[in-house]
């Protein structure tokens, strides 16, 4: 097992990359622990928490909102539990997600942890305190920034996860690969059917590799005020067309890392053999880079992301694989690289 920290502004967060749930009940209080999770994690892990009070969270995005919170808060005052109770996801992003906002606003705050047990949770939704809920369909713009006391990333539990969540995951990966670390790159270029096959020497230096990474930005920018916002490589993007398209997460990251490094060519900071190169490691993970859906109306929902401040986008640019930069880009000229980006398809 490996230990990476994250430093929150209140809290540490501990990051256990190869522990195991059969370990749980060491990292728990003796009493007062409430669990979240979901009908299908239940089915498969549920012998390993079956004595705590339990909440089924249902899946898909369409579960993670306001209502699910409120239904989890009235839960929670049935069951007596107080400021003292513990709050334990046992889940992937959504459960995670709904799980730490929960504990971060219920009774003004309650400990929690997490047992995070898909790939993209493991590398990217349950590491670095970002809790939070959609509303109308729009990602995570209710929230709070708040640190889990630990995050548990069990590699046996990956094996259990279908193939299109586990590609998912796989896209977070090469993420945070092009965000800092271009060895890793072409270690995943290299490696990419052992990582398919689930090998677990592979899986485990990916997984602790991209915690690693988002450890040590997070504990310099908890906030997302400046350096962490490199970690939304593709989700400005993305996130429209996860919207407009219901494709999962991952799936959705891909073909906006794909529009980010096109429109990161345009600009001249990217190579056009470097978008090529992405393309084709993309493609080799299985994970789409286009799809077909109205892009006007994406370009719509991409204005409205949340990382927008009145008429400028904080963008995700590559410098290259390996390096980003974040650039305030104004929606006229996004607009304007969108069209002849259109216009060169």
């Amino acid at each position: 097992m490996v230990e990476v920290k994250v430093k929150g502004t209140y809290a540490d967060s501990s990051i256990l990359v190869g522990e195991s749930i059969t370990n749980i009940a060491k990292h728990l209080p003796s009493q007062g622990v409430f669990v979240l999770t979901d009908d299908k994690v239940k089915s498969l892990y549920g012998k390993h928490f079956e004595g705590y009070p339990t909440f089924t969270i249902g899946q898909g995005e369409g579960n993670k909102t306001l209502q699910t919170v409120e239904q989890i808060y009235r839960w929670l005052l049935d069951n007596d539990a107080d400021r003292s109770s513990f709050i334990l996801a046992v889940g992937g992003g959504i459960v995670c997600d709904v799980a730490g906002f929960v504990a971060s606003t219920f009774m003004r705050g309650v400990r929690f942890g997490f047992v995070s047990t898909t790939l993209l949770s493991q590398v990217d939704a349950s590491v670095g305190g970002k809790n939070g809920v959609n509303l109308e369909g729009f990602k995570n713009i209710v929230g709070c920034f708040n640190q889990p006391e630990f995050v548990i990333c069990d590699p046996q539990m990956l094996l259990t996860l279908d193939e299109r969540d586990y590609r998912s995951g796989l896209a977070e990966v090469v993420k945070h690969t092009l965000i800092a670390d271009a060895a890793m790159f072409t270690y995943i270029e290299q490696n990419s059917d052992k990582l398919l096959a689930r090998d677990a020497e592979a899986i485990n230096r990916v997984v602790e590799n991209s915690v690693r990474i988002k450890a040590n930005i997070v504990s310099m920018d908890e906030r997302e005020k400046g350096e962490r916002r490199k970690l939304n490589l593709g989700h400005t993007w993305g996130h429209a067309v996860e919207k407009l398209t219901h494709l999962p997460h991952g799936e959705a990251v891909s073909i906006g890392m794909m529009f980010a490094a096109q429109l990161s060519a345009q600009k001249g900071l990217m190579s056009a053999d470097e978008v090529k190169r992405l393309k084709a490691l993309l493609e080799k993970l299985q994970l789409p880079t286009s799809a077909s859906f109205d892009r006007a109306t994406a370009f719509t929902y991409m204005l409205k992301d949340k990382k927008k401040e009145k008429s400028t986008i904080h963008f995700v640019l590559m410098e290259g694989i390996g390096s980003t930069r974040v650039e305030p880009l104004s929606t006229t000229e996004l607009q304007d690289c969108y069209k002849k980006m259109e216009a060169a398809l």
